[in-house]
């Protein structure tokens, strides 16, 4: 006669009709999550995807989107990749029309991001990986930290003279005042007027450095080139068109020094602004279930070691190993590391008054005025 115990004949049914066993649905809640989290699995299995969108380009996702289907097969992931103020105004004239949103929001422009949040279009969900946070990455429970980015100058090794590299923010405006002719229409950085990353750094920028406003002003005199896209301007600066780039995520730059060594990356000594991408699912969302698995995952330990080692965006979390790490960014610079905390001071810099004031100005800099 033979006897099965009560785990043995769950798992033969289970074979058997094809019904997941206790063992099978346990594998699935991560480890210290708490044990209801198998609903939230397989709801999230029955509304079968999520929609994300996101200013990280799909190839820097790519590992990320792959392993989260590894580990929820049953979800599949609905990728558009934006740059910031398309994402924003997409998702803003989604949400007006009432016909649903993307289920996440996944945005370099943390001060949008804060602004949904703020206007009541983010849901409040208390992820199980907040302990392992930063406390200053979470803003109400709606806006998350997911990266750790340092904000650099890339140039070209090969046509910029090792002793011209500037170390800092006031080593930039020197070089400028000392060499005009030669980095003449040689610069670049983001478009503060068309790009929402852009006009976040500029405002950093002006926050950190009393001196910010010189030099903008020497950007203008020698004719910068903006542009919204930071591949658009390493691909120039590698190409010998332009020689240095200003205020570049320094995972994109990492990423592309990888594949040319040509190009150089410095995190000023004075001080580096360290951005996140933030991350919030929509309370609009039609797959709420299938967003919380999935930033529940990017901000998990397994997501942010694919985040560090093989999408190079760089991990938030400290319990993180590799190249591209908070841990890393601390043993480059130190304590001159300025990380953007993600809360309501962001939004002052996008009162329309204030907004159009400071554009004015920017205006203004670049005609060097």
């Amino acid at each position: 006669m033979v006897r099965f115990t009560t785990a043995a004949l769950a798992a033969a049914l289970a074979v058997a009709f094809g019904i997941p066993s206790v063992t099978q649905v346990q594998a699935q809640v991560p480890q210290g999550y708490p044990a209801d989290y198998s609903k939230i699995v397989d709801a999230a299995k029955k509304e079968g995807k999520v929609v994300v969108y996101s200013t990280t380009d799909s190839a820097s996702a790519n590992a990320l989107i792959q392993d989260f289907r590894k580990l929820y097969p049953g979800v599949t992931v609905e990728y558009s990749d934006l740059n910031s103020t398309e994402l924003y105004n997409r998702f803003i004239a989604e949400a007006a029309s009432g016909s649903g949103t993307g289920d996440v929001t996944w945005s370099s422009a943390m001060d949008l991001q804060v602004k949904l949040a703020a206007d009541g279009y983010a849901l409040t969900y208390d992820s199980p990986e907040i302990p392992s946070l930063p406390k200053w990455a979470v803003f109400k429970n709606q806006a998350f930290g997911t990266t750790y980015e340092p904000i650099t100058f890339v140039y070209n090794k090969r046509l910029v003279p090792a002793e011209d590299v500037p170390q800092s923010h006031a080593d930039f405006v020197k070089l400028l005042n000392a060499k005009p002719d030669f980095y003449k229409g040689k610069i670049t950085a983001y478009d503060p007027e068309r790009s929402g990353v852009g006009y976040l750094f500029v405002n950093q920028d002006v926050a950190n450095w009393p001196q910010a406003w010189d030099l903008f002003k020497a950007f203008g005199k020698e004719s910068i080139k903006l542009y919204t896209s930071a591949g658009a301007m390493m691909e120039r600066v590698t190409s010998g068109e332009h020689l240095v780039a200003y205020g570049i995520f320094g995972s994109y730059a990492l990423s592309r020094s990888h594949k040319d060594p040509n190009l150089g990356i410095v995190m000023p000594k004075d001080y580096t602004l360290v951005t996140s991408r933030v991350a919030s699912i929509s309370s609009k969302a039609k797959n709420p279930n299938a967003a919380k698995l999935f930033l529940d995952y990017i901000l998990s330990k397994r997501g942010q070691e694919i985040i560090a080692n093989k999408a190079e965006l760089y991990s938030l979390r400290s319990d993180v190993t590799g190249e591209a790490t908070l841990k890393k960014v601390e043993e480059l610079i130190g304590d001159k590391a300025r990380p953007v905390p993600i809360n309501a001071d962001l939004l002052e810099a996008l009162n329309q008054t204030k907004r159009l004031a400071f554009l004015k100005k920017w205006q203004a800099a670049m005609k060097g005025q």
